[in-house]
């Protein structure tokens, strides 16, 4: 099982063939990446597009509690020279702290434990 970052659902949206594997796969997500992806795919598509995707996407969307909001800001700043969003933080500790791969291809991510890196 995979947590998708925005840019995995990007690049699927975009027919990137590397990730053709993962279109199928268990898949968890956060509210807060499907805000961002929201933003881009009304941007790139319109709005009907993005209400269709993000409500298709609300089954996958995992709970975040401050617990979780607080070790991801401790994530942050331990990794501060990476210039890491605040949305990619909370991700990453979800996917760390659930035992979920991270899959992005984010390059800040390339090389990092527990990151399914694909470009």
């Amino acid at each position: 099982m995979y947590f998708f970052d925005t840019y995995a659902f990007i690049e699927i949206l975009n027919g990137n063939q590397n990730y053709t594997k993962y279109e199928n796969t268990q898949m968890l997500t956060s509210r807060f990446n499907l805000m961002e992806l929201y933003y881009i795919i009304i941007l790139r598509f319109g709005k009907q597009k993005a209400d269709e995707v993000y409500d298709h996407l609300l089954k996958y969307v995992m709970y975040v509690d401050d617990a979780t909001i607080k070790d991801a800001m401790m994530f942050r700043l331990a990794n501060k020279k990476k210039g890491l969003s605040y949305v990619d933080c909370i991700g990453y500790v979800i996917a760390k702290t659930n035992g979920l791969k991270f899959l992005t291809g984010d390059k800040q991510f390339e090389g990092m434990d527990n990151v399914e890196f694909v470009k």
